[in-house]
This record gives structure tokens, C-alpha cells and sequence, in this order.
């Protein structure tokens, strides 16, 4: 007698990890949206934070990147984890 699935078995188990695949490949790239906008908002936090740094030196912050010149953020820091650039208007950093 040979030991081994049949091919029956094969069929049922490879439609049993199909099923799970496709249930949870929704659900993944939900979560991802939903981490890329609540680190999108950590990021204007930071930029806030910098632009009052930026203001004790005695100067206004304009745009993003004179906080880049002045070497308080780098440029990956002016764009969001979801594509959007970060902006400064009237004071307050936001996404655009």
C-alpha cells in the first residue's frame, strides 16, 4: 500500500488555503490605508513641532522646505506615507 494523499485531498486542502487567501487579502489592504493616514498624521505632528523650533530661532516659516534647509526635517518628511505633500499654511502644517 503507497502512503500520500490522493488527489481529492490535494483539490480540498488547495481550496481550503484559496478561500482563506481571498478573505484576508481585503482585510490587509484596508489596514495598510489605515496605517499610511495615522502615520500621515505622526508626520504633521513632527512638522509642527519642527516649525515652532523653526520660530524660536526668529523666523517664520514659510513652506516645508526651508524647515528642509535649515536641516530640521529631511525631504522624505514632506510627503505623507499615502502620496501627499505636506504644506504649510498659515503656520500649521497639513497635507495637500
Amino acid at each position: 500500500m503507497k502512503k500520500g494523499f490522493t488527489v481529492l485531498e490535494m483539490i480540498l486542502v488547495l481550496t481550503v488555503i484559496t478561500i482563506i487567501v481571498l478573505l484576508t487579502i481585503p482585510n490587509i489592504a484596508q489596514k495598510k490605508k489605515v496605517i499610511n493616514n495615522i502615520g500621515c498624521q505622526a508626520l504633521i505632528e513632527v512638522v509642527n513641532a519642527q516649525i515652532l523650533v523653526y520660530e524660536l530661532d526668529g523666523k517664520t516659516a514659510e513652506n516645508v522646505q526651508q524647515l528642509v534647509e535649515a536641516g530640521l526635517i529631511t525631504e522624505a518628511q514632506t510627503v505623507c506615507p499615502n502620496g501627499k505633500k505636506v504644506v504649510i499654511i498659515d503656520g500649521q502644517a497639513t497635507v495637500q
